[in-house]
């Protein structure tokens, strides 16, 4: 359990980086430009950085659509790449409990957001979680 948490906040951490850098998930993890400070990527990190990666239009899509009011050009840094870890947990993940990936994202959001990044994060997270289950409740499967 201790392990995905560090690796989920490494991931936020590369996921900033690439954010202020523009440079590439993958050239960062290839020149090692990361953070020394948690050691090496652990697979679930690499996991998490691909996953946001490679979905993350409908990633940020979802984010846009489940967020009143805000685009995610007007979120914080920190945050919206905290919603882009947890809603790729959420969206991709099927072994992690939708509890789990929130807990964990507001948990971030307390150590490197604003005062409001948690009530913030909870908020979006929360209503897709509500809005994942209806579906899967209208299908007749389990989310």
């Amino acid at each position: 359990m201790l392990e995905r948490r560090r690796a989920r906040h490494q991931a936020l951490h590369i996921l900033y980086q690439r954010e202020i850098t523009d440079e590439t998930l993958s050239g960062i993890l290839a020149t090692g430009t990361f953070s020394g400070e948690d050691g090496e990527p652990t697979e679930f990190c690499r996991e998490l950085l691909m996953g946001v990666e490679s979905h993350q239009t409908i990633i940020d899509a979802t984010i846009e659509s489940i967020s009143e009011n805000w685009t995610l050009s007007r979120m914080p840094l920190v945050d919206r790449n905290i919603l882009r870890i947890a809603v790729y947990e959420l969206m991709f993940q099927d072994d992690i409990p939708d509890s789990v990936s929130i807990n964990e994202a507001v948990e971030m959001a307390k150590i490197y957001g604003t005062d409001d990044s948690s009530k913030f994060v909870n908020g979006i997270l929360g209503r897709l979680s509500e809005e994942r289950t209806r579906e899967a409740a209208t299908h007749g499967e389990s989310a």
